[in-house]
């Protein structure tokens, strides 16, 4: 086998790889002679169909067969020699594939990126520190109650956490616009589920008043006729309801699973869940300050090849938010690939990082934490030890649970190195949903 190798531009390479026609050939012949012995002609006993025929027949077929197998193959063992690894699948062009000529092709494909590691010391990092405290607990409980809370209708003026029913019609410059109108309507003042301005103006209104407010519609409201208008909504209160929060009796530590214990034990569980809930929010709130960093700080030339194959998992992600209703070419057209090409680069930029990380320092796979890992996810279920067994019989859950860990790993690599300092905080701020940049 002969091979060249040569650079087209950036990270994009052309294969040139001459083959010796007798390994065509002989495979081709090879087939048609095990095919000859079990194949089906008209006018010919199985088995007795002469070669001849069989090369008529099937000849071009096989052929193109073999040609394929050959190339795919003979590929592989032309990168391994060249000592190049291939982004993505390549492009192959077959030049010349005539029986009794030497087979000759070439293949396009990219090649990974050098990545130059930075100075992980050069790295700065907040750690929150927070713990649960009792009035953490206390306002934990309250907002379980809430969410069990029954609601009985009240005359008095509504407040923020009542329930109302409301018709309303909104007014742009005097006329009526879609989407603005809406009859029994429920709505739980405060909830934030309509525009600013529109509970707060409700707030204080009794059942069967009527009134107009005046409210702004935000700069990036999806309706782009609405963004930072300035409309008028007539409001009626048609009914108002107060939430009545249940008891914490032994009913209500039962609808969380605690069957014994009273309201220590129940209090016991809200804080251990709170706790895990800290740990975890805080720990990824430092993994991302490392993953942007890492991101912020590697300049590296990215091969088109990764970047639409994220493109492509995030796309498919997405499909499965919908439920998978949608069809493939739907899909790309709803879906198109500028909505993700920003956070597939990311993706690719930190995937080649941290393999770089992994690469130069040998961090392999901590067995132990993968086992921690998968017992944390199975917990949750009623038969934890039927789950554990489960991701251990799945070769692809597995790994998947093995890259986090390993990501896990890498964090704690680059904490060790980086500047780190700890910041207190408070249970609320920890968890609260960091703000995507």
């Amino acid at each position: 086998m002969q091979v060249s190798i040569e650079t087209t531009s950036g990270l994009e390479r052309r294969l040139t790889v001459n083959l010796p026609a007798e390994i065509v050939d002989k495979e081709v012949d090879k087939r048609l002679q095990q095919a000859a012995k079990t194949v089906r002609i008209n006018g010919f006993r199985k088995g007795k169909v002469p070669l001849k025929v069989v090369r008529q027949k099937f000849g071009a077929g096989v052929r193109q067969e073999v040609l394929g197998e050959v190339m795919s193959r003979s590929f592989y063992e032309a990168v391994q020699k060249e000592q190049v690894k291939p982004a993505g699948q390549p492009s192959i062009e077959a030049k010349q594939t005539a029986p009794g000529e030497n087979l000759e092709y070439t293949a396009t494909f990219e090649v990974y990126p050098e990545v130059e590691l930075t100075d992980l010391g050069a790295l700065k990092v907040e750690r929150p520190a927070a713990e649960v405290t009792d009035k953490d607990v206390d306002n934990m409980i309250e907002v379980l109650r809430k969410q069990q809370s029954d609601w009985k209708e009240t005359k008095r003026k509504a407040q923020k956490g009542d329930r109302v029913t409301i018709d309303f019609v909104g007014r742009k410059d005097g006329e009526e616009f879609e989407g603005g109108k809406a009859e029994g309507q429920k709505l739980v003042l405060g909830s934030g589920q309509m525009i600013p301005g529109f509970e707060d103006g409700i707030v204080g209104m009794k059942p069967g008043e009527e009134k107009d407010i005046e409210v702004t519609f935000p700069e990036d409201y999806q309706a782009e006729n609405l963004r930072d208008a300035e409309v008028t909504f007539n409001i009626k209160v048609t009914a108002s309801e107060k939430p009545e929060l249940p008891e914490l009796n032994e009913e209500f530590f039962k609808s969380y699973g605690v069957e014994e214990g009273g309201e220590e034990k129940f209090r016991e569980e809200v804080r251990g869940n709170m706790q895990r809930e800290l740990k975890n929010a805080a720990s990824n709130k430092v993994k991302t300050q490392v993953m942007d960093q890492l991101f912020e700080k590697h300049q590296v030339e990215l091969p088109a090849a990764l970047v639409a194959g994220e493109v492509r998992a995030l796309r498919s992600q997405m499909v499965q938010q919908f439920g998978g209703q949608i069809t493939a070419e739907d899909a790309e057209r709803m879906l198109p690939d500028t909505m993700f090409e920003e956070q597939a680069k990311r993706r690719v930029v930190l995937g080649l990082v941290v393999g770089e990380i992994v690469k130069q320092n040998k961090i392999a796979v901590d067995a132990d934490r993968v086992k921690t890992k998968v017992e944390e996810l199975a917990s949750t279920y009623q038969q934890p030890e039927e789950v554990v067994e489960y991701y251990y019989s799945n070769r692809e859950l597995l790994s998947g649970v093995e890259s986090v860990v390993l990501e896990d790993q890498v964090v704690d690599f680059v904490l060790e190195a980086a500047e780190v300092s700890d910041v207190e905080s408070n249970y609320d701020d920890v968890i609260k949903p960091q703000q995507q940049g």
